[in-house]
């Protein structure tokens, strides 16, 4: 799973959040703000995966939901599924808003990408 990936590139996961079918911008920024709420997070890793939901409304709520929140830290986002090409469209159109974002191809460029950014 997810944690297992992270740990095997050397990192120390700390929480696991499964929004289902519900990621929202309300969700998500309500998720990102009780993580955030943790001064020893050093990083956020958001890996959505399957065909369930639809990859563009999801980038879209994350890049709201960031902006709203307000990210000190890095966030490595990865995406799989229905309209995925559109999402990461969206997820490289608002790097320049959110500079500490970076979009992962697949889940074991996710685990690097986030504990190279958390040290």
């Amino acid at each position: 799973g997810t944690m297992d990936i992270i740990a095997l590139h050397g990192g120390m996961p700390a929480n696991f959040l499964d929004v289902g079918g519900s990621a929202t911008e309300e969700a998500v920024a309500e998720a990102f703000r009780i993580i955030l709420s943790d001064e020893k997070v050093q990083g956020v890793l958001v890996n959505i995966f399957g065909g369930i939901m639809q990859c563009d409304k999801i980038a879209r709520a994350i890049v709201a939901a960031a902006g709203e929140v307000g990210f000190s830290v890095p966030l490595v986002v990865r995406l799989e599924g229905t309209n995925v090409g559109a999402a990461r469209e969206v997820l490289e159109a608002a790097k320049a808003d959110i500079p500490n974002m970076q979009v992962a191809t697949d889940l074991e460029d996710a685990a690097a990408k986030v504990c190279v950014a958390v040290g």
